[in-house]
């Protein structure tokens, strides 16, 4: 099976794993749809380069995933979803007496509550076109939980029994659904915490990483985008048609101790 002319349909996509992944997909001949809150000149370029790049269609379409009908909006603009990619999300760190409303209800609509909307509205498209593929970004987060993390915690739990449940429903259409759940992500917001965090502890870079922000991670290296993009790579092919509701780690070992 050849990906080449299905479409994909990534959110929160104008930097880090999202892009990355529409990079991947694009690469195999994938036409991607971009997306994030934004709508500024830079986003739109970033899908002309990517079509330029690769010879597939692309474009950005602004929607915010804080929106339930914005997520549906855009399903709809982006007049086919061969490939669900629910990547959108935010965090914020906080004792849970003192975790703001408002920063509780951001992070469930955006990391939870539009994979529900953006895969309710697909699910039709994929079933017309007789093939689809549901990919969500967990977190070893939904696995796992870890102090002061409430929101996302619960979020990315959520994410990950929806998956079961939309892979359920669709297990005897060719349509899958299946959450990938990463460690600690090398992006570029990440490697501009690592000067910060050696400065705060008082050590060097490479102890930063290995003590303090891959402390959970027992291989002390940090997941690339690049193995992200294979695994959505993966899910989509034939070998996967199988794999359905359920969740691949991809944390270094996280998740097994």
């Amino acid at each position: 099976m050849t990906l080449a002319g299905k479409t994909a349909v990534i959110t929160g996509s104008n930097s880090g794993i999202g892009l990355a992944i529409a990079r991947e997909l694009a690469k195999a001949g994938v036409n991607v749809v971009l997306n994030s809150f934004t709508d500024r000149a830079e986003d739109h370029a970033l899908a002309a380069d990517i079509a330029t790049e690769f010879g597939v269609k692309a474009k950005y379409v602004s929607a915010d995933m804080s929106k339930g009908d914005d997520c549906r909006r855009l399903i709809a603009d982006a007049g086919a979803c061969d490939i669900l990619i629910n990547n959108a999300g935010i965090q914020h760190v906080a004792p849970i007496e003192d975790f703001p409303a408002a920063k509780w209800d951001a992070i469930i609509a955006i990391n939870m509550s539009s994979a529900f909307h953006t895969t309710a509205a697909a699910l039709p498209v994929m079933r017309a076109a007789g093939w689809g593929r549901v990919i969500n970004i967990a977190s070893a987060h939904g696995l796992r939980a870890s102090p002061f993390k409430a929101a996302y915690v619960t979020a990315k739990h959520g994410v990950v029994g929806m998956t079961k449940v939309v892979g359920l429903e669709t297990a005897k259409e060719p349509i899958t659904a299946n959450a990938i759940c990463p460690g600690y992500v090398l992006t570029p917001l990440v490697e501009g915490q690592i000067p910060a965090t050696a400065k705060e502890y008082g050590i060097s870079e490479d102890e930063a990483i290995e003590k303090v922000i891959l402390a959970k991670q027992p291989s002390k290296e940090f997941v690339t985008v690049e193995q992200l993009g294979g695994i959505v790579m993966f899910l989509c092919s034939d070998a996967a048609a199988q794999i359905t509701g359920t969740s691949i780690a991809a944390d270094g070992g996280w998740t097994s101790q």
